[in-house]
């Protein structure tokens, strides 16, 4: 794969990531279904650039795995999920669905794309608690990717 090819992917993928942050935050608040969010998130969106297929991805898969995420989350959360901000919860949910289920998604990447989605769209200080979580979540997934990123060169 070229290195404009790999960046494309990538763009499209922190795209794909942006628009299921949305939708799911959508799907959080509302208890839609996801395929019926979906539906109407493409047809009122720009969608070009997105990679299609990672954004059905997590809108289909997230709510679908959601207590199992949940359960990588809550030992580290200090508050319950349901107090969780929602546009928090939903970065938190893609940060650990990516985590588990795509290792071939470098832990740094997962954590970075998860952080830049609460900087734009939380809180002040969200991206902090977004980013304090997913480093233990990413610990307890990934020791040895973890590990081998943080050792001693």
């Amino acid at each position: 794969m070229s290195r404009k090819t790999a960046g494309a992917m990538q763009g499209g993928r922190h795209l794909a990531r942006r628009a299921a942050l949305q939708a799911l935050y959508q799907w959080q608040l509302t208890g839609q279904a996801p395929g019926d969010i979906e539906s109407h998130y493409v047809l009122d969106h720009e969608m070009e650039g997105i990679d299609l297929d990672f954004f059905h991805q997590l809108l289909r898969e997230i709510p679908l795995h959601q207590h199992e995420l949940d359960d990588h989350l809550i030992p580290h959360l200090d508050r319950s999920v349901d107090d969780v901000d929602p546009v928090e919860l939903a970065c938190l949910r893609i940060g650990a669905y990516e985590f588990e289920f795509h290792p071939e998604i470098p832990y740094r990447v997962v954590l970075n794309e998860a952080v830049e989605l609460a900087k734009t769209f939380g809180a002040e200080h969200g991206h902090k608690y977004v980013n304090a979580i997913l480093d233990k979540v990413a610990h307890a997934l990934r020791p040895h990717e973890v590990g081998a990123a943080r050792a001693p060169v």
